[in-house]
């Protein structure tokens, strides 16, 4: 996407964008509309469905449905195209038509969010379609209305999560399904990446093997935003042959693109005003121009401030009005909370949202004029369908507010490079061994493992199942593999993140639960003292029970917030491979890391300075994970680098080269960790560690290691151009550094990493 001169149509945020020329304003562009592609509809259409698209308005197809109907009844298809395309049309088509000859055919709709589900379930009743019986089966679902939508319903809309440990464990009362199942649809699999995506994949050959079990074999349907490996992706989620729908026939309205880099403020230091503060600004302006806008910030707590910064602007200009008019939105909040806040953007009543990216994906959230990205997100993939959700009926602005992450910083140096940036691949590891391993447990509780189950689960089956039987996880009876001890093993198994618990939050006053964290960012996020954010209210921790799932928290008005201090360790397990870059030993494998939260910082809210350090005692944590790793020469580095240099000058290197990782593989840096030691015991030498921030790892330092050369000369790149005299969030500093960013030596990063280039 080339930067190009803006038309002089005056829009209603022109004024805004004008007072930011010179210094905020860093570059601007234009996507250029495109017109619809059409297709008519096929006279094959069941008459009750043609009939129904026609009292919908709908007497066409864009290209890309017309190609997703042909394709799908041909095999398993995958439809990639721009964000609001009609892709809910293309996949729905087949499936309803399915519906309509076989009345006793059934379909399963997964979504990765509630909210997708609900949506799809609206538009689907849009249709008055008398034979189309679709129901919403997922954790809302009150239990006297399960049994109902098992026996009635022909198209169930539910999550990866429900699947896993709702449906698949009890297969048994949905045997009427399984064996009638025709399709499997997978809306938004580009979500599906990372420890996510390689959960599911499991989870839907568990589900292949469960319908052939019941002797259907359904034909998936997956939908993506734009990706680089859209059928890589289908494949190794599903397991099957995947086809491509990637030709776009839907219509594109103009949209206006600028990125803001919030100003210096110290040219020592390299501090920029808070990217929250700008965003905050912005927002209120749009708002008070009656631009409808959504604000995107992937921080959970950066919302609220946002939220928080907006409501004050707008109070300090005389307009409270328009201060309730605008809601967070994010996951935590109770299904509730979730809903009134959709259906006021859908009404109309809210002006704004500040959100996660919950509200990312498909969901159709009404007419929005703008849509603002507050930091880079991680991909590029998902900065575009966060733009996607604005300008759907008329010209709109894509606003993207930098902050001072260093990936940032490197964006806004390069514009060029990131407005024209292609789209990433997306990475996923099914056969991660831990993952791998606790959906076969979940399996063979389903159905026992026998011969044959290497079309679901790979060649090497059998001997992970063996080693389960070592473990004592599995036993083994001639040849089939079955549970040992109690209880389904899927319900040990989390699918979005290290833990498959959550620790309730407990406002104490009112005696209500407020919302919920996941319990491995319960030490991070809710430890005592912990400053939480939520609804726009601030509250502070005075308990956290693990064992009782809980964290008491009381309303504050303090102007302080909290960040962790967390101590890492190391240990490798095993080398996968190893290879010399200009004479360095680079190695590729498994490592065990230990993170304990031993203290916090409180840091004032105006200008982040540290107010103090409080000591915590909370149990260590451990995880294995796939890291590389790298051994530096201990005596030509002892021979330039006094010992505290050294350490500061390789925990900075280690900070660089997390924050470029992401420019070649498809995560971001919260995905990541890292440790850098001037004495590692077991390689005797000064080395940096950098990790899959999951536990089994999921491919992302796969790509670091086989792509270190990059990783090095973008780390080069990323700190020789930062202006800065010794070091700054920009450069070397880490927003998600667990020794608060202490030592750093920047010059010495330098040096450290132009070794390594040398060759």
């Amino acid at each position: 996407m080339a930067s190009v001169a803006v038309a002089p149509k005056e829009m209603p945020w022109e004024p805004l964008l004008e007072r930011g020329e010179g210094e905020q304003l860093v570059a601007r562009a234009r996507a250029r509309p495109q017109e619809a592609l059409l297709e008519p509809l096929p006279e094959t259409l069941h008459p009750e469905l043609r009939e129904a698209l026609a009292g919908a308005g709908i007497e066409a197809l864009y290209a890309h449905q017309a190609d997703t109907l042909a394709s799908a009844y041909e095999g398993h298809t995958i439809v990639t195209t721009a964000t609001a395309s009609g892709k809910s049309l293309a996949f729905n088509l087949p499936v309803l038509d399915t519906l309509a000859h076989d009345r006793s055919a059934r379909a399963l709709y997964l979504y990765p969010t509630k909210a997708l589900a609900q949506d799809q379930a609206r538009a689907l009743h849009a249709l008055r379609l008398r034979y189309l019986r679709p129901a919403i089966y997922d954790g809302d679902t009150p239990y006297e209305e399960r049994k109902a939508v098992r026996a009635r319903s022909n198209l169930i809309l539910t999550n990866p999560d429900m699947l896993h440990v709702g449906i698949m464990p009890n297969h048994a009362k949905w045997g009427d399904m399984l064996a009638n199942l025709a399709w499997i649809v997978v809306d938004e699999a580009h979500v599906y990446r990372g420890v996510f995506g390689s959960h599911v994949a499991n989870v839907l050959r568990r589900l292949r093997r469960l319908a052939l079990a019941y002797g259907t074999e359904p034909r998936f349907l997956l939908t993506s935003a734009t990706i680089a490996n859209p059928v890589e992706l289908a494949e190794r989620l599903t397991g099957c042959e995947v086809a491509l729908v990637d030709r776009d026939g839907a219509p594109r309205a103009e949209r206006r693109i600028a990125m803001w880099n919030p100003p210096l403020v110290d040219e020592c230091t390299g501090a920029r005003a808070s990217p929250l503060a700008e965003a905050a600004d912005l927002l209120a302006d749009l708002v008070e121009r009656d631009v409808r806008t959504i604000c995107f910030l992937k921080s959970r707590r950066g919302i609220e401030l946002i939220l928080k910064f907006t409501r004050l602007r707008l109070e300090e200009r005389g307009r409270a009005d328009l201060a309730e008019r605008i809601s967070p939105y994010r996951a935590g909040y109770t299904p509730s909370q979730r809903r009134e806040i959709e259906g006021r953007l859908v009404d109309g009543d809210l002006l704004a949202v500040v959100a996660t990216d919950a509200l990312e994906l498909g969901i159709d959230i009404g007419s929005l004029d703008a849509a603002i990205c507050v930091t880079f997100p991680g991909t590029v993939a998902s900065l575009r369908q966060m733009w996607g959700r604005a300008g759907r009926r008329g010209t709109g602005l894509a606003l993207y507010v930098a902050g001072a992450d260093a990936l940032d910083q490197f964006f806004c140096r390069h514009p060029e490079e990131f407005l024209g940036r292609p789209v990433e691949s997306a990475i996923l590891d099914h056969e991660s061994e831990e993952i791998h391993l606790a959906h076969l447990c979940a399996a063979a509780y389903e159905l026992p493992l026998t011969p044959g189950d290497e079309e679901f689960f790979g060649e090497g089956w059998q001997r992970s199942a063996d080693r389960l039987v070592k473990l004592g996880q599995l036993r083994e009876r001639a040849g089939r593999y079955l549970p040992r001890g109690e209880g389904f093993p899927a319900a040990r198994i989390a699918l979005r993140s290290a833990s498959p618990d959550s620790v309730a939050i407990a406002e104490t006053e009112a005696g209500e639960i407020i919302g919920t964290v996941e319990t491995a960012r319960a030490h991070s996020a809710v430890h005592p003292g912990a400053v939480y954010l939520h609804m726009g209210r601030s509250y502070e921790v005075s308990e956290l029970d693990l064992g009782g799932r809980r964290a008491l928290v009381a309303p504050f008005s303090g102007d302080w917030y909290t960040q962790p201090k967390k101590e890492i360790d190391t240990f490798i397990e095993r080398i996968f491979e190893t290879r010399e870059v200009s004479g360095v030993p680079l190695s590729f494998g498994m490592v065990s890391v230990t993170e304990q939260v031993s203290a916090f910082q409180r840091k004032r809210v105006a200008d982040h300075e540290v107010l103090d350090l409080i000591a915590l005692d909370l149990p260590e944590e451990r995880f294995v994970t796939q890291a590389l790793w790298y051994e530096l020469p201990a005596q030509a580095l002892a021979e330039d680098f006094p010992l505290d240099v050294l350490q500061g000058s390789l925990h900075a290197a280690e900070h660089a080269q997390i924050a470029v990782l992401p420019l070649i593989a498809m995560c971001d840096r919260w995905d990541i960790g890292g440790l850098s030691t001037a004495f590692h015991s077991q390689t005797g030498r000064p080395t940096i560690f950098i990790y899959d921030g999951h536990p089994g790892g999921v491919g992302i330092t796969r790509v670091g290691f086989a792509r270190f050369e990059r990783l090095v000369t973008d780390a080069i790149r990323l700190i020789s151009e930062c202006p800065c005299r010794s070091g700054c969030p920009s450069c070397v500093q880490s927003p998600k550094c667990g020794n608060l960013n202490e030592p750093l030596n920047k010059n010495g990063a330098l040096e450290v990493l132009t070794r390594l280039d040398a060759g």
